[in-house]
């Protein structure tokens, strides 16, 4: 989740996040107090805005006054063109909102200590692509400001856990993960290694001893994957919205129905664990790795194959763990020769998806922002760093590359250079408008040896 407090609302904004609470940090928190033990790694930047003043209340408003009034416009709206059936279904969805909104005032806003309990592993600041930065120090400035977050908010349970951002390794970061206490990261391995290999299921090693996990490509695409288990007819689609944003219609084109859609979950957790069954059938640890928000934000019914998975694993014999548990277990094999390339999980399983030549332009300016920062007089503003961190979020270039949300990626980004630049200036702007992002900041890792 990009640092979208305070930057906007409908349709690119803060209304990102109020969905992300409603559709899947709340419900996803109830399926783990249910004693699933899933791994929940929270970024930073994600945690920064769930803790920010305010936004829980404003958060509380958009659920209280602006979900009710979109769902009867649409109500009222299919209502006047004769279609009883999907205003029905606007009714019932707008009635999930309000069991959101009760849920957020039962716990007084606080859904960051909904997820506390939860929280195992840590990342950094501000979900940057590591292998794309310009320096060892910029790389410094992003780990360490991320594990400071972490450390205060979650410390007594971290056990070393990092998830590096959009999972991009190069064996460059591996010193510099070391030096800060990271004991453990997860990696794509398929840009090297086929999908389906059987040493995407073994745990490495680095020269430094840090553990080294590949995600699971062949078992992750049946769920994330072109025509994975979410475009089955019966769930929600996701892309066929009305004029108000709401998605009242099925992935095969009929009005949703929440019963078939729920059945549809069951099944397809049944299945899943067949596949996961077969694949373990060897042994071996199947490391799954998912953006959060894809369960209940992206896969309306994503939440409900969650809560059914732990019993269908159970039912075939495979035991799911807590990946530092698992990890407590396995000493890992020697980082293999040869591997010493980029790799993350975008498109092409290098760093295409966020240096490719849609958004080249994007790279160059992340590392341009960098440099000029290590090239200021010393020392420089906290505001200047902090403006640093929130030009390097990954998520700029993503939704550019995807044209997933209009001009907004390009404009936040410049909008952060053209502050950075100031805050280098003679007259440094003591504007606040960073709200509460990166609050943990580490400066002093800009200037480590």
């Amino acid at each position: 989740m990009p640092y979208v407090e305070g930057f906007g609302t409908w349709p690119f904004g803060e209304e990102w996040l109020w969905e992300a609470v409603a559709t899947s940090y709340l419900p996803l928190a109830s399926v783990l107090d249910a004693g699933a033990p899933f791994t929940l790694a929270l970024t930073p930047v994600c945690a920064d805005q769930l803790e920010a003043p305010g936004a829980m209340e404003r958060c509380a408003q958009f659920l209280r006054e602006v979900r009710p009034a979109s769902h009867r416009l649409d109500r009222e709206a299919f209502e006047e063109a004769g279609e009883p059936e999907l205003a029905a279904e606007m009714e019932r969805a707008a009635a999930q909102y309000a069991d959101a909104l009760a849920e957020l005032e039962a716990c007084d806003g606080n859904v960051l200590g909904r997820l506390t309990p939860h929280v195992a592993w840590a990342g950094s600041a501000t979900h940057a692509i590591l292998p794309l930065l310009a320096t060892d120090a910029g790389i410094r400035l992003q780990v360490e400001s991320g594990l400071a977050s972490h450390r205060r908010r979650f410390g007594a349970r971290w056990r070393g856990g990092f998830w590096l951002p959009e999972c991009a390794w190069e064996p460059r970061l591996a010193p510099r993960l070391a030096e800060a206490g990271v004991g453990a990261a997860c990696v794509e391995l398929s840009a090297f290694v086929p999908a389906g290999d059987r040493r995407h299921l073994q745990v490495l090693r680095s020269e430094e001893g840090l553990k080294l996990v590949p995600i699971d490509r062949a078992l992750i695409d049946l769920v994330w994957g072109s025509g994975g288990y979410p475009s089955a007819g019966a769930y929600r689609d996701n892309h066929h919205r009305t004029t108000r944003d709401h998605r009242p219609w099925a992935n095969d084109g009929s009005v949703y129905d929440p019963e078939r859609a729920l059945a549809q979950a069951r099944t397809d957790a049944a299945g899943f664990a067949d596949r996961v069954a077969g694949r373990l059938a060897g042994g071996g640890l199947a490391t799954l790795a998912f953006d959060t928000e894809l369960f209940g934000l992206w896969w309306h019914e994503g939440i409900d194959f969650l809560a059914a998975l732990p019993a269908e694993l159970e039912a075939r014999g495979v035991e799911l763990l807590h990946l530092d548990d698992a990890l407590g277990q396995e000493e890992g094999e020697p980082w293999p020769a040869g591997l010493d390339g980029a790799t993350s999980w975008g498109a092409d399983r290098r760093l295409g998806t966020w240096s490719g030549p849609a958004v080249a332009d994007i790279a160059f300016a992340e590392r341009a922002a960098e440099l000029e920062l290590l090239a200021a007089p010393r020392p420089v503003s906290a505001r200047a760093a902090r403006e640093l961190l929130a030009v390097q979020s990954s998520d700029w270039a993503f939704m550019a590359e995807g044209e997933l949300a209009g001009p907004y990626p390009r404009e936040r980004l410049e909008a952060h250079l053209q502050a950075l630049r100031e805050a280098l200036g003679p007259v440094p702007s003591q504007d606040q408008a960073l709200g509460n992002l990166a609050p943990d900041l580490a400066l002093s890792a800009l200037y480590e040896p």
